[in-house]
């Protein structure tokens, strides 16, 4: 005997669903700034304090960093989305974007959203230059220490071990400011999801590149790969 789901089971499974992707989405993405504000401090420790480097950023301080981050981003985003939960959609349930984020799924609540929508960017301000600040700061003391070195070859090295982290922060940084921190309207929906697109799946495919590649090991055996597989392909 089968079992026949109602209209209201149906939307209750839909918004369940909504919810869960909302708050894993937010919470990696707001881990993530603050994760990139912890790896600015590793550079200025990198290159400002090189000789106490093992020290400081012992694997024990490395762990606290991290889950202080992960507990700082899910104590932020707490208010925004408890807001949310309590929304009620009766409109639909189709949302115009890539994925469950905050303002796309503000935008089909038949609910009063002023608050939600003002403590969405309220948190996302506060993560944002929180995190900011911490970014900036290790890299004015950077750029001080870098100065200093007396010659072109140290420049550029030092250069050359931020430029990784400070391309990741251009990205998450803009992209994200661009959605959360202006006044969007309508018309604005298909760049923002242009936008988010870039976040999700662009920025995570460049990591590798960004990163890895710039290690020495890595380019050799990618270089090692390559010679491999024409070698083989020539049999």
């Amino acid at each position: 005997m089968g079992y026949t789901v109602s209209s209201e089971e149906a939307e209750s499974v839909y918004f369940i669903s909504f919810h869960s992707e909302l708050f894993f989405i937010d919470i990696f993405a707001a881990s993530e700034f603050f994760l990139l504000a912890t790896m600015s401090y590793d550079r200025y420790v990198a290159i400002c304090k090189p000789l106490h480097y093992m020290t400081i950023m012992s694997i024990r301080v490395c762990r606290t960093m991290v889950i202080c981050c992960w507990g700082i981003a899910f104590c932020i985003i707490l208010p925004p989305f408890s807001l949310i939960a309590t929304l009620e959609f009766c409109d639909s349930t189709a949302i115009d974007h890539f994925g469950c984020d905050a303002p796309p799924l503000l935008e089909i609540s038949c609910s009063d959203t002023w608050l939600a929508a003002r403590m969405v960017i309220a948190c996302a301000g506060l993560i944002f230059i929180i995190t900011l600040v911490c970014v900036v700061l290790s890299y004015i003391s950077i750029m001080k220490t870098i100065l200093k070195f007396p010659s072109a070859k140290q420049k550029k090295k030092a250069f050359s071990t931020c430029s990784s982290h400070m391309i990741v922060v251009s990205i998450s940084y803009g992209s994200c400011i661009f959605i959360y921190l202006k006044t969007s309207g309508k018309e604005d929906v298909e760049i923002n999801k242009s936008v988010a697109l870039l976040i999700a799946s662009i920025s995570p495919m460049l990591n590798p590149f960004i990163y890895t590649l710039r290690n020495k090991q890595v380019k050799q055996a990618f270089i090692d790969l390559i010679k491999k597989i024409a070698f083989l392909s020539k049999k």
